[in-house]
């Protein structure tokens, strides 16, 4: 039991993340993770590589905290590289619309009514481009996987925290995209 990595067991087939994960991506979504790839090899890896640099040139890096510092910082960038670019590599940009826009799919804006008569407002993106505060929910949620291929004014029940909820399909549209696949 060495290592500062070690974490508790977990069961494998109990853990979420261990379910495979769909490699779809809006255009936007792709465009973003490949701004970010290009800032961090472009322009933050060189800063720091140069920082490092200096650093080490002041001599006895034992007890440098600029060198040390630094050095886990570029480590850190360079492993975000080599993940974002293997990432982009095996995402598949959804850039079209749905042949049936009247229905749920990948990229959909969906507006909800709750039993109290609340609406909920989110959008169906992949893993890579969520954003919790904007209500964007991965299409691998229970949520989207229950809305998938649903039309309007469908009623859709999933299994929440607390107990079952059951929501209208009030809405759906789409985001400008090239023409029908």
């Amino acid at each position: 039991m060495k290592g500062r990595n070690m974490t508790r067991w977990r069961d494998p087939a109990k853990d979420p993340r261990q379910e495979p994960k769909s490699n779809l991506i809006t255009a936007e979504g792709a465009a973003r993770l490949r701004g970010i790839l290009d800032h961090l090899s472009r322009t933050k890896r060189p800063a720091l590589s140069a920082k490092v640099g200096e650093a080490a040139a002041q001599g006895d890096r034992s007890e440098n905290a600029d060198y040390t510092y630094n050095k886990k910082e570029l480590n850190r960038v360079i492993a975000r590289i080599v993940y974002l670019t293997k990432r982009l590599d095996e995402l598949r940009v959804v850039d079209r619309l749905p042949a049936d826009t009247q229905k749920v799919f990948f990229g959909a804006f969906v507006s909800l009514e709750d039993a109290e008569g609340e609406t909920i407002n989110l959008r169906i993106v992949g893993h890579d481009e969520m954003k919790p505060e904007q209500r964007w929910i991965s299409v691998d949620a229970p949520l989207a996987r229950a809305l998938l291929g649903k039309t309007l004014d469908d009623e859709v029940t999933v299994m929440a925290p607390g107990g079952e909820a059951t929501y209208l399909i009030t809405s759906i549209r789409y985001a400008n995209a090239s023409k029908p696949a």
